[in-house]
């Protein structure tokens, strides 16, 4: 199975990010973190600045929804150009639809948990989506310690996955560095969201994705 690194701009230079865009075109996805200041207490992006990454990136987008009312807002990214827009469930009223309305605008639809939410009542619903986020950090921040409580919850996914045959990512997001980046590939990730451990400000993002990569070589998944 494929491993998928997706560097999170979040933690980039954002006065010069066509440059840390170009920086990362080796990573398959950039993650792009949009947050409202009302589902999570910070304040990032909306879909204007998504419209222009879109342009001048050199990979496609993979926007994280950390915003209230996703069923309002969610299409809105899809038409900005996000390759995949992942929402959350915990906002959503109709997880379902939003994912039926982005996959009709050509959008890969992902629904994302924090670390205390069950993905249980989820599992059925699987087909309907085409990535499952586990947060392995509360939402919000960039820079955060890796949650290994959250793990089971990755095998759970990961054997309800396999068991349907279907092609859905299972994807984890926070604190993700290469020692963290094993144990989630290990519980079932194949798609990981790394931001300070890759713009660290000190070295070449490139470098870190390979690091990164080598980490995860020769993991069942």
């Amino acid at each position: 199975m494929a491993l998928r690194i997706n560097p999170s701009i979040l933690t980039a230079d954002f006065a010069n990010l066509e440059s840390e865009l170009a920086s990362i075109a080796t990573a398959d996805l950039v993650h792009v973190d949009v947050m409202d200041n009302h589902f999570v207490p910070n304040l990032t992006f909306g879909p204007r600045m998504v419209e222009r990454l879109a342009e001048v990136s050199p990979i496609p987008l993979d926007v994280h929804l950390m915003i209230e009312d996703p069923d309002r807002w969610a299409a809105g990214y899809a038409e900005a150009g996000a390759f995949s827009v992942t929402f959350h469930a915990e906002a959503a009223a109709d997880p379902v639809a939003i994912a039926r309305r982005l996959r009709s605008l050509g959008c890969r639809a992902g629904i994302a948990v924090k670390p205390g939410t069950p993905v249980e009542p989820y599992l059925d619903a699987l087909a309907e989506f085409d990535q499952v986020l586990v947060m392995t950090v509360e939402p919000g921040f960039g820079g955060q310690a890796f949650l290994p409580a959250v793990l089971p919850k990755l095998g759970l996914l990961s054997k309800a996955v396999a068991g349907s045959g279907l092609d859905v990512w299972l994807q984890v997001d926070g604190g993700i560095n290469a020692e963290t980046i094993r144990a989630a590939a290990d519980a079932g990730a194949d798609t990981f969201v790394a931001g300070s451990s890759v713009f660290d400000g000190r070295s070449d993002p490139a470098e870190r994705i390979a690091e990164l990569r080598a980490a995860v070589a020769g993991h069942r998944h």
